[in-house]
């Protein structure tokens, strides 16, 4: 990072400085915000070193204990860290319509991107949403949540190649299924049955590699994305107390009122990858 904050100072061309400075800066700040959870996190690990005593923690970190109270009321929580450090992106696909040049979104996927939009941005992240062009092969630069069945775009398909755990198949004519690569039991959506129901099931995972973070959901149907993703939000702070440092990928069913889910159930439990 230092060097890349001398090779700024010393650009000619102002719009180039200026367009680096901007993304420089989203860098800068989201390594502050991750500073202050760390802290957080270490007042409360060494409070437990120390007998539960915030004010031995704070003459241990040359603090004021007012400070320390600050810090653990302002400061994000620690599992702001299952989604990496940031600036994130929320990457959803577009679809092409032949009689219109520009892309268009599933109204499910614009729900499950609104809502975890404002949840990430609860946690100061400096998030961005993208339209992912299905014709193109797109890989995510930096730490990023990824809407996208394996149908959909190249990038579907090769988080999911990645995971070892589960997979999506498709079988008996045009049904989807999500898979347990470990026991092969299939889990189908209630949409595609002889009488649907309005509910569907999704893939979940989370990516771990390289100092990137990429969160992965992926229903049968668009609308298993939207479960999948209020189950993600309501659960943040287990999922990463229970998985802090690894990958791991699991599957959930939901059933819906509309676009809002009534009930999400796990059938596949959170399994680490090896």
């Amino acid at each position: 990072m230092d060097e890349e904050f001398e090779r700024l100072r010393r650009e000619p061309d102002p719009v180039r400085r200026g367009r680096q400075a901007t993304e420089l800066l989203a860098t800068y700040q989201q390594r502050s915000v991750e500073l202050a959870r760390l802290r957080r996190a270490a007042i409360e690990e060494a409070r437990d070193q120390l007998g539960g005593s915030y004010t031995e923690v704070a003459k241990a970190f040359g603090l004021s204990k007012g400070r320390v109270t600050q810090i653990r009321n302002s400061a994000p929580p620690a599992h702001r860290a299952f989604f990496g450090v940031g600036p994130l992106d929320v990457a959803l696909v577009g679809r092409r319509i032949l009689e219109r040049e520009d892309m268009v979104i599933a109204a499910e996927d614009d729900a499950v991107g609104a809502h975890l939009l404002a949840e990430v941005e609860q946690l100061a992240f400096t998030a961005e949403r993208l339209v992912v062009d299905p014709r193109e092969e797109w890989e995510p630069p930096r730490d990023a949540i990824v809407v996208c069945g394996p149908a959909s775009a190249h990038i579907g398909s090769a988080l999911l190649n990645a995971d070892p755990v589960l997979g999506m198949t498709i079988a008996d004519g045009a049904r989807w299924y999500i898979v347990d690569k470990a026991t092969g039991e299939r889990f189908a959506s209630p949409m595609d049955d002889e009488t649907p129901r309005r509910a569907d099931v999704a893939y979940l995972s989370r990516h771990v590699r390289d100092g990137q973070v990429i969160t992965h959901i992926a229903g049968i149907h668009a609308l298993g994305s939207v479960g999948a993703g209020h189950y993600l939000t309501e659960h943040l702070a287990q999922l990463y107390a229970a998985h802090p440092e690894e990958s791991f990928s699991m599957a959930v069913a939901a059933e819906f009122d509309g676009l809002t889910p009534k009930a999400i159930d796990v059938i596949v439990p959170p399994r680490a990858w090896d």
